[in-house]
């Protein structure tokens, strides 16, 4: 038996005058309720997303909703170190400051380990690891400069933790996430910097339904306690929580979103 969502959690202003980036933050999934939460919370936000086609779609429906002066995009394409430093270049020099980073971009696949190739995992691995890194490391290098603090939050997955047939690459590629992020933490909070990160378990959006099937989409709704999907602002809200002052003493660690039981 499913239960039905909760309502949607109304902003309580815990993001007022701080800036934030959000990657990947075109569409409907994770990264667009995220930067829709932080815009109810108070923020400016920077959008960022590889495709620039949805992603100035996304930024003139909330631009219309929050005013232009609270919203700004700028396509990027987070296996490019030329456009990480521009993205965050960018939003130093709009804002003058950069106060949160949510590191959303990732891709996933499915490929049984003796049927992947070489590109398939390399691509999972630039995109997913390889891009939070560059994009991480991007976010540290300004908010030391600054000398003014920050937060940065990555989006996991719970199948760092648990194995899941056909998900090699992207396993491997979250669960590096979470090193990641508590390696960072302990760096950067010598200058005041936190890095957390959330690990979703199966959080319903368009672009999941097109890879994965009906079949696979009811065995993993079936596993989870509250017999559904979460919805994607449900994460955004453990997000907004890593990002706000109410989280000001947790740092380095990975936040499970997800009523999955075994």
């Amino acid at each position: 038996m499913s239960t039905p969502p909760p309502p949607y959690v109304p902003g309580h202003a815990l993001l007022q005058g701080r800036t934030a980036v959000v990657t990947a933050a075109a569409g409907a999934g994770i990264g667009g309720a995220t930067a829709r939460r932080l815009l109810e919370e108070g923020a400016r936000v920077v959008l960022s997303d590889a495709h620039a086609r949805r992603l100035k779609e996304s930024a003139a429906a909330l631009a219309a909703e929050f005013g232009a002066d609270r919203i700004a995009a700028l396509p990027c394409d987070v296996t490019d170190e030329e456009q990480v430093a521009a993205l965050f270049d960018f939003v130093v020099e709009r804002h003058g400051c950069l106060d949160v980073v949510v590191n959303n971009a990732g891709l996933g696949g499915t490929a049984d380990l003796v049927e992947m190739t070489d590109a398939q995992w390399d691509r999972v691995l630039d995109v997913t690891l390889t891009g939070t890194f560059r994009c991480t490391r991007a976010a540290l290098r300004r908010m030391k400069a600054a000398g003014a603090g920050g937060v940065v939050v990555n989006n996991a997955s719970v199948i760092g933790w648990r194995a899941q047939r056909g998900q090699a690459h992207y396993a491997a590629a979250k669960a590096g996430v979470m090193a990641l992020t508590r390696c960072a933490a302990v760096e950067a909070a010598a200058y005041g910097v936190r890095v957390n990160a959330v690990s979703p378990s199966l959080a319903m959006h368009p672009h999941l339904v097109k890879v994965t099937t009906p079949e696979l989409l009811r065995e993993l709704t079936a596993r989870e306690a509250f017999g559904r999907w979460a919805e994607p602002w449900e994460v955004a809200n453990v997000i907004v929580f890593l990002a706000s002052g109410y989280s000001s003493y947790l740092t380095g660690e990975v936040l499970s979103v997800s009523s999955r039981h075994p």
